[in-house]
């Protein structure tokens, strides 16, 4: 049983691993993180964010008059063909005004009626341009420190049009990550999916637990749908019957592992619910997954480290290493949905405390410790923890003066290096106003959980060992031995890293492995809705 739990863990990781973030840097310019720059007519901060009236002034300012229909109108109707693509990279061609503008082309005859034409054509491609490097979505919906690096769409257009290269354009707007790339053509397919098979009906739930063999009413439904989802092979020509078949329990299990569920081949309420998600929900989720990996800046290249949260999986890696490099991947522990959700930005971690110390926060300390001080005298002593006044040195008092001096705010509660430390043997630091950071953890046996936001917002990582490795980039003096021994009992130790690391915190719920296969989580943090509704995705 032990081996075949084992088993069925490794295929899981395989199958997220390799998602979404190990190809977010593989494009990545060389330089630091930094802010976009302002380009006119962008708006940063802005709720529309591209003001394409603006842009378009300015690509007329030093131009000739007409830019489409100087020479006839087939320059306007490639323009007005690759604006209608746009639902393509998951975007909305209405706003757009694609029925005006071709009503326009082919009545329009008077010279001043052309012009005006003529500069609306560059405010739809400029405008869809801007959506395809900077997104669509209100600037409210959008995280911190994700906002997409510079690019000027009159610079870029006006160089198309120099080369006659519209459609170069556009592709080179968007995205060039391979995973952007990945994720189009599983919308596509997830679309073609709906078309198939608009009618989506709900799985009848089994009486009880099924096994290989066992009648179920709704087998046949159940075969068709893996078929339909790749998740049972169709080649065969096997007919669905009414029958629960070991060839349906092992397809119920890869699209168990698709979904980041429990890969136990039972038909239980979550694995129900996964199946009657229908194909337009999951091409939505797709589309908000294009959508958001349009927010990411160009990083630095070298390590970088990357965390999906909804699916509670880090990735390290290097892109500029050898193809084939082997990638670290493990499970992590992000923050509650419920009170303390992990913020999504991209950090840069500087430096490893071995054997840290905890520093409580404010809220923490406030609404747990004190609490739990004042029922139990000794709660301070029986969790390691001490007291440190403002000038930093420690506070031997007693109970009650102790919570006199935290009620006041003169002091402040920490916990001393140890077993009992809840952030474990190492502390990855990557200095930022929320105070979020990377560590291990005493509490090891919560990454075998199937739902793992359970921390105050920090990230715990399954294997800080070999992510210290990583980091610290320097075989001969932090080799495996080397590491251990840093992270064996003792006074804190902090070792500031040769060249400081990317973390990246995303979030996307519906993603393509390098494999192809189409991998969706569940969004446990309730950000999926909004962004549909501001998108218009159905």
């Amino acid at each position: 049983m032990i081996v075949r739990q084992h088993v069925r863990k490794t295929f899981r990781a395989r199958l997220w691993a390799g998602a979404i973030l190990l190809s977010v840097i593989h494009a990545c310019a060389a330089g630091t993180v930094q802010p976009p720059a302002q380009v006119p007519g962008t708006r940063a901060g802005a709720d529309t964010g591209i003001d394409a009236r603006q842009l378009s002034a300015r690509l007329y300012v030093a131009g000739p008059a007409l830019l489409w229909l100087a020479d006839g109108p087939e320059r306007a109707r490639l323009a007005l063909r690759l604006l209608g693509k746009a639902d393509e990279h998951g975007l909305d061609p209405s706003p757009y005004g694609l029925e005006g503008l071709a009503r326009r082309l082919d009545t329009t005859q008077d010279p001043a009626a052309l012009a005006a034409l003529d500069r609306d054509i560059s405010t739809a491609v400029l405008r869809y341009l801007g959506e395809l490097r900077y997104g669509r979505a209100p600037s409210r919906y959008r995280p911190g420190g994700l906002a997409a690096g510079a690019f000027d769409p009159v610079a870029h257009l006006r160089q198309a049009l120099a080369e006659g290269n519209l459609e170069g354009a556009v592709e080179a707007a968007a995205p060039s990550i391979a995973l952007y790339g990945r994720t189009r053509e599983m919308l596509a397919h997830y679309r073609a999916l709906s078309a198939a098979a608009p009618d989506w009906a709900a799985l009848p739930p089994p009486g009880a637990a099924l096994r290989p063999g066992d009648d179920y009413a709704g087998a046949g439904l159940l075969c068709a749908r893996l078929r339909l989802l790749g998740d049972l092979d169709g080649a065969s020509g096997a007919p669905c019957t009414d029958a629960y078949s070991a060839a349906l329990a092992d397809a119920l299990r890869r699209f168990q592992a698709r979904h980041g569920l429990a890969q136990d081949g039972v038909l239980g309420p979550a694995t129900l619910a996964a199946l009657a998600v229908p194909p337009a929900r999951r091409a939505a989720q797709l589309a908000l997954t294009l959508e958001r990996l349009r927010w990411l800046p160009p990083l630095p290249r070298g390590r970088v480290i990357a965390v999906n949260v909804p699916t509670y999986r880090l990735w390290a890696f290097d892109p500029d290493a050898a193809p084939g490099a082997p990638v670290l991947e493990m499970p992590v522990i992000v923050g509650t949905a419920a009170r303390t959700p992990t913020p999504l930005f991209i950090g840069q971690m500087r430096y490893l405390e071995f054997n840290p110390y905890w520093n409580v926060p404010p809220s923490i300390q406030a609404g747990e410790i004190v609490p739990k001080l004042a029922g139990n005298p000794a709660y301070l002593r029986q969790n390691d923890m001490e007291l440190v006044g403002a000038d930093g040195k420690v506070l031997a008092l007693a109970p009650p003066d102790a919570l006199a001096r935290l009620r006041s705010g003169a002091a402040r509660v920490r916990q001393r290096p140890g077993p009992r430390n809840v952030l474990g043997e190492v502390k990855f630091a990557m200095p930022n106003p929320m105070n979020i950071y990377l560590h291990s953890t005493s509490s090891k046996e919560l990454f075998a959980r199937s739902r793992r936001d359970l921390s105050h917002g920090c990230i715990r990582v399954a294997q800080p060992a070999a992510l210290a490795q990583f980091v610290l980039a320097d075989a001969r003096r932090w080799d495996e031995a080397a590491v251990a021994q840093a992270m064996q009992p003792g006074p804190m130790r902090t070792v500031t890293l040769p060249r400081p690391v990317p973390v990246v915190l995303f979030y996307a719920t519906a993603l393509v492995d390098r494999q192809g296969q189409a991998l969706f989580a569940q969004d446990i943090y309730r950000q999926d809705p909004a962004l549909m509704e501001a998108l218009g995705l159905r």
